[in-house]
């Protein structure tokens, strides 16, 4: 399971004020707390105006590669500031995102398939997400054959069926596996993925519901996540359920970082 560090981002109130302050030392320290904890990618979101993040997006990568080696997934949808921040990194980042739009799939496919990126691609047209898992699958199909002619590997594409919390839709987690299921059996050599809090977003007592989620979704299928990777009952969980899926051998993930005190 891969875990995609979700904390720097300029959405949040706290990382907003660092980037526009130039807090480097705050930044660094959430990479660096990030990685230890076993991250695979850092995510990195400037969320800043559209002229302004090319710059803010080259400065955050800049910084958090001087505290850790782990790659990055540059997170936006502005190809300046993607196409800025390429040029910057030292390992072959992740993009995050592509989707059913036409103008992502025109401006953001081309530098993925130009620099041999990874990509996530959401199961979204235009601007709003299908409310069905048949017509999720149908806008990853119209990816998937984008991708496939740019000479995209699948093996490079993570598709994220998106999930939508379910204090709205009551429904969202059993949308989310039936196109998650549909997906990898039309795609077996994709990663799938997800912005997993967002399953509880609005409702109290948040962790218990991102912890069933993320179970549910490994055994479904779910092979990588944007997660907090500092939430200690999350790791934990994640490491039980992948050990009673079979998916830990002799045990040792599990005991290895029971050691380390991941379950204290």
């Amino acid at each position: 399971m891969e875990i995609i560090g979700e904390k720097i981002n300029g959405t949040r109130k706290r990382v907003a004020r660092a980037i526009a302050e130039r807090d480097a030392g705050f930044v660094c320290d959430l990479a660096r707390r990030q990685a230890e904890a076993g991250a695979a990618w850092l995510d990195v979101n400037a969320g800043t105006h559209p002229q302004q993040e090319p710059g803010d997006l080259v400065w955050l990568v800049e910084n958090v590669q001087a505290v850790t080696d782990t790659p990055l997934s540059l997170d936006s949808a502005n190809p300046k500031a993607l196409a800025a921040a390429i040029e910057v990194v030292d390992k072959t980042p992740l993009i995050n995102s592509i989707s059913g739009e036409p103008e992502r799939l025109g401006n953001i496919l081309p530098l993925v398939a130009e620099h041999g990126c990874c990509v996530i691609a959401l199961a979204m047209a235009a601007t709003k997400i299908p409310e069905t898992s048949a017509a999720r699958v149908a806008v990853v199909h119209k990816v998937m054959e984008a991708t496939r002619a740019s000479s995209v590997p699948d093996e490079h594409v993570y598709v994220d069926p998106l999930v939508l919390t379910i204090g709205t839709d009551t429904c969202s987690g059993l949308t989310f596996f039936e196109t998650l299921r549909a997906v990898h059996a039309a795609y077996p050599e994709v990663h799938l993925t997800a912005g997993l809090s967002n399953i509880s977003f609005g409702l109290p007592a948040r962790s218990y519901i991102n912890r069933a989620f993320l179970t549910l979704a490994v055994g479904a299928g779910l092979d990588s996540a944007i997660l907090d990777p500092l939430d200690q009952d999350l790791r934990a969980t994640l490491l039980a359920a992948e050990l009673v899926l079979g998916r830990d051998d002799y045990c040792l993930a599990y005991t290895r970082a029971y050691r380390a005190g991941v379950f204290d």
